[in-house]
């Protein structure tokens, strides 16, 4: 089967924290117990110390919490209602939505200034407008239809 261009450029290498985030949180609401740092970056294919990292980033906004030790893990410390795409967006330090560059090359061409800035004004339209949708999104809508989803033992 043959994938269309706007699948193939979804599927391209691109700053993916989000949707990671996003998967993870979701899980962590069906848990009875923290998640180690080790069974996310398990399910991710990742390593912990980045697990810890980025984690503590959404603790550091109140979005989770993290105990030490023995039976320690992180935790959801907000209902998923009450957290939004924008929150987590901004949390993980808040990238830019497309990964769409400007030519720098010749930047005294009066073609490529421009070109930059046809190019510019629409991006910048293009992620306020993504942004508003991101606020207006909160993460109990995306779990919507998971909670009796038998959770993969490997994954979280």
């Amino acid at each position: 089967m043959q994938r269309s261009l706007f699948t193939m450029r979804l599927l391209m290498r691109k700053d993916s924290r989000l949707s990671r985030m996003l998967h993870v949180l979701i899980h962590m609401n069906q848990l009875d117990a923290p998640a180690t740092s080790e069974k996310i970056a398990s399910m991710l294919n990742t390593n912990p110390v980045v697990v810890r990292r980025t984690m503590a980033g959404l603790r550091d906004k109140g979005y989770v919490t993290s105990v030490k030790g023995h039976g320690g893990g992180w935790s959801l410390a907000t209902p998923l209602s009450n957290i939004t795409l924008l929150d987590i967006h901004s949390a993980l330090g808040e990238s830019s939505v497309f990964t769409i560059g400007l030519s720098d090359e010749h930047t005294s061409c009066p073609i490529e200034i421009a070109v930059n800035q046809a190019i510019s004004d629409v991006l910048i339209e293009a992620e306020a407008l993504l942004l508003e949708r991101f606020r207006n999104v909160t993460l109990d809508v995306l779990a919507v239809g998971f909670a009796d989803y038998p959770l993969n033992q490997k994954e979280i």
